[in-house]
């Protein structure tokens, strides 16, 4: 009988097909379900939709390890594809890093990413943001690389993301820097967060090797491209980090705006859906599987 593959595995072999890899953003495990029967290959948590849904709060820093740890854990319990998952600023120095990495791999996180920005950090897409000096910098992520590389040796797997914010605070060559340094350091994916036009995002594609990730948010500073422009530029992973917290305010705003005004919501989905969604089939198979053999 085949084994079969871990999660980490599962986005190591998308990343190595051809073509772009779309994730939409997940922030809680209800909504990784729906993109896992939608009929994409994975999905990415975020800290902004996960600190606005867990805590109704900005994504400045105000959630905590193990909050995102937790929610994390609940996201891939609940699906079969890979996760990547935010790992903010690793929450402290280099051995916070090191926890940070391990603990999500234990979560069954297939991909962790760890950023340059200050503690408390900022969403790359809001005012304010700082990033700690190089060596700082450099240091997160051979942290992040040496804690992967031990968790290999001892079974476990997991890919790490870097992202650098240096763009916003000092230019596209120190941003182009950070991240060549992270390619050669090891990380699996690199992150330049915010470029500001596509000549930007051309500079990154084409002056850092390895796998690059493009960040699409309605709104936000970069350009808000197609998939398959994207992926010609030269993106290897493309996610949507609000696409659907965004759909899910509107919709529900909707139908709240219709019970105030004394009528019922339309366009809701159907109550049978929704079981059906979070695994009442199931649950009755399995549980009438253990009722008969109790008789």
């Amino acid at each position: 009988m085949s084994q079969e593959i871990n999660k980490t595995e599962k986005l190591r072999q998308l990343l190595a097909e051809p073509g772009a890899l779309v994730l939409p953003g997940c922030f809680d495990a209800l909504t990784a379900r729906l993109i896992e029967r939608a009929g994409f290959k994975g999905a990415f948590m975020g800290g902004f939709a996960v600190s606005a849904s867990r805590l109704a709060a900005p994504d400045t820093g105000l959630i905590s390890y193990a909050e995102m740890l937790d929610q994390g854990r609940n996201i891939c319990a609940a699906v079969d594809f890979p996760v990547i998952g935010d790992g903010d600023t690793g929450y402290g120095n280099a051995v916070n890093v090191q926890r940070t990495v391990k603990g999500y791999a234990a979560a069954g996180i297939a991909c962790v990413m760890i950023e340059d920005q200050v503690s408390p950090k900022k969403c790359g897409h809001t005012q304010g943001k700082q990033v700690v000096g190089r060596i700082e910098a450099f240091a997160r992520i051979q942290a992040a690389v040496d804690a992967r590389d031990s968790l290999r040796q001892a079974g476990a797997d997991i890919l790490i993301m870097a992202r650098t914010d240096a763009n916003a605070t000092d230019g596209i060559e120190e941003a182009l820097l950070r991240a060549r340094t992270f390619a050669e350091i090891g990380a699996d994916i690199t992150f330049l967060e915010a470029p500001k036009g596509i000549e930007e995002m051309k500079a990154y594609c084409d002056g850092v090797p390895g796998h690059k990730m493009a960040n699409m948010v309605e709104e936000g500073e970069t350009p808000f491209l197609p998939a398959d422009r994207l992926a010609e530029i030269g993106y290897k992973v493309i996610i949507y980090p609000i696409s659907l917290m965004l759909a899910g305010i509107k919709a529900m705003e909707d139908a709240l705006t219709a019970m105030q005004g004394g009528a019922h919501p339309e366009n809701l989905a159907g109550f049978g859906h929704l079981r059906d969604v979070v695994g009442f089939p199931e649950y009755y198979k399995v549980e009438k599987k253990y009722a008969d053999k109790g008789s």
